[in-house]
């Protein structure tokens, strides 16, 4: 890309954000337009694509917090016509602008963000980018992508992308080569990813949380009791004698393995109380609400209201 097409470029409006959006809220709008635009929903509407490029583009330097200080520089120096377009060197209007740029070229801003700005010679092919969807599972254990994708407008092709364990929803991974051709060589492609939800299992950092339902007895008298793991087996979890509801006991070394780091499973108990209790069960509770009729649960509880 020129240097004139990057100040000239209102990114913001491209991707339709306001200025001072945080970078929560720029990816939140990128990630509703580029699914919006994907070529694979678009089916081959050529405006769609160039809107996707468009906004992946705008993307690929909002979300940097480098690039886009530098671009919000230039920006600023063009609407305000503090230099124009360069045109084979420097061509700037209004003196010396080397304390703005860090006392070097204006021209590096240019070179920083798009790989080459000004110079001439040989480029390097557009770097493309894509999604993908994972499970919960794929992404705790990491699993290999086959994507169908053009580049170019060309034929498709089969691509390989190995996903490592312990990616994060809103993860980036790059496979390099397969993006856009190009003078000196292809881009490469960036596939952003989704983890999907798991029905029971949530993530903590590197730690995986889940809530297990226990009975009544179990909490109060104690007990063994199994519980599933994200790998697909059980571990016997210990219930001590009068275990409160939420409480959070943890198993060591069963969460998510991301390099040398290995996470924790947090269980978090739950304590079912039944809706309906006849017969015996329901003479039973009666008994113990007369034998435990003098132990006043709430006394400190409404002593510290009354502070």
């Amino acid at each position: 890309m020129a240097a004139k097409d990057l100040y000239e470029k209102d990114f913001y409006k491209i991707l339709g954000v306001g200025k001072s959006a945080s970078g929560d809220e720029i990816k939140k709008k990128y990630r509703s337009l580029a699914r919006e635009l994907h070529p694979d929903k678009t089916k081959g509407d050529a405006a769609m694509e160039e809107k996707f490029k468009a906004v992946s583009e705008a993307y690929d330097i909002l979300s940097d917090g480098k690039k886009r200080a530098e671009y919000d520089q230039a920006r600023d120096m063009f609407e305000r016509g503090g230099f124009r377009a360069p045109q084979g060197g420097q061509n700037f209007q209004g003196g010396d602008f080397s304390d703005i740029f860090g006392g070097g070229n204006p021209q590096d801003i240019f070179a920083n963000l798009f790989g080459g700005g000004g110079r001439r010679g040989p480029r390097k092919g557009q770097d493309l980018q894509t999604e993908a969807t994972i499970t919960f599972k794929e992404a705790a254990f990491g699993t290999t992508l086959e994507l169908r994708l053009s580049a170019d407008g060309g034929p498709s092709q089969t691509i390989s992308a190995r996903v490592p364990a312990g990616v994060n929803d809103g993860a980036k991974i790059r496979v390099k080569g397969k993006g856009s051709r190009g003078e000196a060589g292809p881009g490469d492609l960036f596939i952003l990813l989704h983890v999907k939800p798991h029905a029971v299992f949530s993530r903590k950092g590197e730690n995986i949380a889940l809530t297990v339902p226990v009975t009544f007895t179990e909490a109060a008298l104690g007990g063994d009791i199994k519980v599933p793991t994200l790998a697909g087996d059980e571990v016997t979890l210990r219930i001590a004698p009068g275990t409160s509801n939420g409480r959070v006991l943890r198993v060591k070394g069963r969460g998510i393995t991301k390099g040398a780091t290995v996470g924790d499973l947090l269980v978090t108990i739950e304590v079912q109380v039944p809706q309906r209790v006849e017969g015996e069960a329901l003479d039973a509770l009666k008994k113990y609400a007369e034998a435990t009729a003098d132990q006043e649960v709430r006394k400190e509880f409404n002593t510290k209201a009354l502070q």
